[in-house]
């Protein structure tokens, strides 16, 4: 339940009493989604006092007489404005007027209640105040998980480009001052250290751009036609000469044409990920399965493979952003731990399914659905 703080500013007592007794009175039900209400109610008879009751605060909602001693309800609403106060103002008179309702307006009121009014008058509009405030109140939720996202997004990318930054300058140094000896061979093996190094860091860069396009929808989608056998050929070639250096198979089952109505880019991701992966953590002498299938309104791509597995506390998080298993087995391999968030996120644009299975030192299983009916 949602709690919202309701002051009264009004020099009648018996004007403050009667709000009170209804407002506290009032309990507005869940609906549509939206917490339940209540109200907690205070009171006072100047402007002064609204002004020292908000600096203290919270205050939700501020019922404002026009007309207060010494400072007017004008007079209030032009400070609140000026020390941009988050409260939801209705200006209470009994004098309405264009001119009035358009200076009020002009310094921030929300609406007006002419004197006099009914309970359920009142109730009305101390609702509608209610889901304005409520929706204030959730904009700054978001504005403060949005600043504690990026706050631990930064510390993630520079946790992750700091050591290969590191890496890289301590050989280039070492290259400057030429101290590893005469060995070129040493020192082309630097440059290959450099080089792989750069590539990590290249990768989690697009990784970073491809996430965040995806997640905005600012990237354009150029969905067509397409034979996806020879893309999914494609990205097996690609990992081919790194297979046969560790002595790893490849088994491909798929049609000579598969036509599906994609963008290519985002397949193109989805591919090269799931395979590449089966490759990095698989073992020496080892094997990887990839398998297309279409039925009805939706395709299915298979990669399975024999390599180092996941255990089960590992699985439920491997999909979120910058998720790497850190074990003995990994700690040489190098990633961006964002890959497998992109695939799912483009699989959610296809109103797809990805589920792992996996064990221990026995292998992974990835299987990727998406669907022919897309956005």
């Amino acid at each position: 339940m949602e709690i919202l703080t309701l002051l009264v500013a009004d020099d009648e007592p018996g004007m403050r009493s009667a709000i009170q007794r209804v407002v506290e009175n009032y309990h507005i039900p869940a609906v549509n989604g939206n917490p339940p209400l209540r109200f907690v109610v205070d009171e006072t008879d100047s402007g002064e006092a609204v002004l020292q009751k908000i600096e203290n605060g919270p205050v939700d909602i501020l019922l404002l007489d026009y007309k207060l001693p010494k400072m007017s309800g004008l007079d209030v609403l032009k400070h609140l404005s000026e020390k941009q106060a988050e409260v939801i103002t209705v200006m209470i008179t009994a004098y309405a007027s264009i001119e009035t309702a358009v200076n009020a307006t002009r310094r921030g009121a929300y609406d007006f209640l002419s004197k006099p009014f009914t309970p359920d008058e009142l109730k009305s509009i101390v609702y509608r105040a209610s889901r304005v405030r409520l929706l204030q109140r959730q904009a700054h939720r978001l504005l403060q998980e949005k600043r504690r996202f990026r706050f631990e997004l930064l510390s993630i990318v520079s946790h992750e480009l700091k050591r290969p930054l590191a890496a890289v300058e301590t050989y280039l140094n070492i290259l400057k001052s030429h101290s590893a000896g005469e060995d070129p061979e040493v020192y082309r093996d630097m440059i290959e250290r450099c080089r792989v190094r750069t590539q990590g860091m290249r990768k989690l860069i697009m990784d970073l751009l491809d996430s965040a396009q995806i997640e905005s929808g600012h990237r354009k989608r150029r969905l067509e036609l397409l034979n996806l056998t020879p893309i999914l050929k494609n990205a097996i070639n690609a990992v081919a000469s790194e297979a046969r250096q560790n002595a790893i198979t490849l088994d491909l089952k798929a049609p000579d044409c598969l036509e599906f109505q994609a963008d290519r880019n985002e397949i193109e991701i989805v591919f090269n990920n799931l395979i590449t992966n089966a490759i990095k953590y698989n073992r020496n002498g080892g094997s990887v399965f990839v398998e297309l299938t279409a039925r009805a309104q939706e395709i299915t791509f298979r990669v399975a493979d024999t390599g180092i597995g996941i255990c089960a506390s590992d699985t439920a998080n491997i999909f979120n952003e910058f998720s790497r298993i850190k074990n003995e087995k990994t700690q040489d391999i190098q990633g961006s731990g964002l890959g497998l968030s992109i695939v799912k996120k483009i699989v959610q644009l296809y109103k797809g399914t990805i589920a792992v299975d996996s064990r221990p030192d026995e292998g992974t299983t990835f299987t990727v659905t998406l669907r022919c009916r897309v956005d």
